[in-house]
């Protein structure tokens, strides 16, 4: 293994408040055609859908949900009429097709907002 796709595991994992649980997100579908005319955020991508990885940490129990992050953003548009979520992703915050930490909780906030996740 090549020393420039060596990516640290702290970099790709956060964790909840009360450090009870570990979180790592895979990309799974991104919408290649989608355009973003945006030019003070560069060149980013639209994000589809997605695999969310939960380890508990006092049980070691893994829990695997993928969430469609298109349909979740209709659905709370309809149920609440806005949505808080971010799907552009900057294609320097993918390491080997994981979302970086620090865009964890704009990617989940729809469904954290609909306790489809919860913690």
């Amino acid at each position: 293994m090549s020393s420039d796709r060596f990516v640290d595991d702290r970099l790709l994992t956060s964790r909840d408040a009360l450090n009870k649980s570990q979180l790592k997100i895979k990309l799974v579908d991104i919408d290649g055609n989608a355009r973003d005319y945006s030019q003070r955020f560069g060149q980013r991508v639209l994000v589809k859908k997605i695999l969310v990885t939960i380890r508990y940490l006092d049980t070691e129990q893994i829990e695997e949900v993928e969430l469609d992050l298109e349909e979740l953003e209709s659905r709370i548009k309809r149920e609440r009429l806005f949505s808080s979520s971010n799907r552009w992703v900057s294609p320097g915050e993918i390491k080997n097709n994981y979302v970086i930490s620090s865009r964890h909780l704009d990617l989940l906030s729809d469904a954290i907002a609909l306790d489809i996740i919860s913690f």
